[in-house]
């Protein structure tokens, strides 16, 4: 993406980013980490039942989605593999400016700078509970062999369909069902009947849960016969 991205504040206070060339935000604009903790954490995390948990992210962006993961595992003491596939990494000074580390301890924020400073294709212990690896593909045409690990929970985040359409395939889904444990987990913002029907496909039991502010519906698609 060529078009710097802009920051905006969205409802519940916290940023998010919006990129002209597609007329997309990163989150919603009714609540960037209300999104994220709905959506990912309460939806996903906590609906595993693993101490240990590898959990797959389409797209890493702004790292939200980690930073509340990694402090979900420190309250609730679940260690987690944490792999991320990103396109278009952010710019150091462009995530400085984010305001999601505020109003947390100092040792919090310094977690949130570390997940951006950790290098890239490599495995990094950033605290006893929490390892990341943070890949730099792009994920329309990304060789699911490096995926090493089975995955027990996808965050699935990409920019909506009608935005990135490449990026929710049949193919894809298929694929990802291919690398997830029996009772893997699959979560996404998006509600729409299509995409639902693609998951079936594949595989994946599904439901319609409750969505975030601002947002009727969410999805939770799992391998296996109980949801």
């Amino acid at each position: 993406m060529s078009v710097k991205p802009v920051i905006e504040l969205t409802a519940d206070g916290s940023h998010t980013l919006f990129i002209p060339e597609l007329n997309e935000h990163y989150h919603s604009v009714n609540g960037a980490i209300q999104e994220s903790q709905h959506v990912f954490i309460e939806a996903g995390l906590r609906h595993t039942q693993k101490d240990v948990v590898h959990i797959l992210e389409i797209g890493f962006g702004t790292g939200l989605n980690a930073f509340l993961t990694l402090l979900d595992s420190q309250y609730n003491v679940k260690r987690i593999h944490y792999t991320s596939i990103e396109a278009y990494p952010l710019s150091t000074t462009l995530i400085r400016q984010l305001n999601y580390p505020n109003g947390y301890s100092q040792q919090q924020q310094s977690l949130y700078y570390q997940l951006h400073e950790a290098g890239w294709n490599k495995r990094i212990d950033i605290t006893p509970q929490f390892c990341l690896e943070k890949i730099q593909a792009d994920f329309t045409n990304f060789d699911f062999n490096q995926i090493t690990e089975f995955v027990d929970l996808v965050y699935f985040d990409a920019f909506a369909p009608d935005k990135q359409p490449d990026m929710w395939k049949q193919e894809i889904f298929d694929k990802l069902y291919l690398i997830s444990n029996d009772q893997g987990i699959l979560v996404t913002y998006c509600a729409k009947g299509v995409i639902r029907r693609m998951m079936q496909q594949s595989g994946y039991k599904t439901e319609r849960l409750p969505g975030p502010p601002g947002k009727r519906e969410m999805l939770r698609a799992v391998k296996g016969s109980v949801i």
